[in-house]
């Protein structure tokens, strides 16, 4: 039963625990789950499971990841309700090609019907790699875990960021980590934030949807607490993307583009 709305993100439930020994009552804190409506030029092209932030942020990158945007200068409106975002595109942009109507995307779900596939046709599009060295992934990675509040509160969230060598520029958590990577595509797009020579900074495991998701970005560079997948690895050395996984206890794993990456 919910007790109240606490921290954005976060409600509080009443929750009843076991400690080994007995049980009790107490307030907890919970990450929020609810459906978020996007429209695009009229059309209702996705509904997401996220936590309730960002909400701009997530319909924009969104609309870019799936081809409904490519510059900020697309967007001649965006209005955002409590669980509807509606973006009005220049030329009506957004109409075609559309995606299947009412998708609904779970917090772990894959997301549009256009994402990148990995052929051998396709060219690297992301050269010129920026050099990465291991005390810098170590240090990212701790910073990225430290910006995990709401995740510290509910053991609920994703976390993911953008970087560069200094530190973090932007974090952002949700409870699915595909959503996180969306939000920080559109905070990118509305403030003209060139991605060339930034990292991709997030505690989930880098599939190939996350590959293609830092390539439409144009982000050289992913680093992740956790692992990587086959598919994800041969995308990225197609793509010409570094892929460090397993970012923890002071090492870590060099999946993709191993000669980025320096002692």
């Amino acid at each position: 039963m919910k007790k109240q709305a606490a921290t954005e993100g976060i409600e509080q439930l009443s929750l009843r625990r076991f400690d080994g020994k007995r049980f009790s009552d107490a307030p907890g804190d919970v990450v929020r789950e609810m459906l978020l409506e996007v429209f695009v030029d009229g059309s209702l092209v996705v509904t997401i499971a996220c936590a309730g932030i960002h909400l701009r942020e997530l319909a924009t990158g969104f609309a870019k990841q799936e081809g409904l945007l490519e510059e900020a200068a697309d967007i001649l409106e965006l209005t955002l309700s409590s669980d509807r975002v509606d973006i009005r595109t220049r030329g009506g942009r957004g109409r075609a090609p559309s995606l299947a109507a009412g998708k609904t995307i779970a917090s772990s779900g894959s997301r549009g019907s256009r994402s990148f596939q990995a052929e051998g046709k396709e060219k690297a599009v992301l050269n010129g790699c920026p050099e990465l060295d291991a005390a810098t992934a170590l240090r990212l990675m701790d910073a990225l875990l430290a910006a995990t509040v709401i995740h510290e509160r509910t053991r609920g969230t994703h976390c993911s960021a953008l970087a560069d060598a200094q530190g973090i520029l932007a974090a952002r958590e949700d409870i699915g980590r595909h959503n996180t990577i969306d939000m920080l595509c559109g905070w990118a797009l509305t403030e003209g934030i060139d991605l060339a020579d930034k990292l991709l900074l997030t505690t989930g495991r880098v599939s190939s949807e996350i590959v293609s998701k830092a390539w439409k970005m144009g982000v050289p560079i992913i680093v992740s607490h956790s692992a990587a997948t086959s598919r994800a690895v041969m995308m990225a050395e197609s793509l010409g993307i570094v892929v460090v996984g397993y970012v923890r206890c002071k090492s870590f794993t060099v999946y993709a583009g191993c000669e980025a990456i320096k002692a």
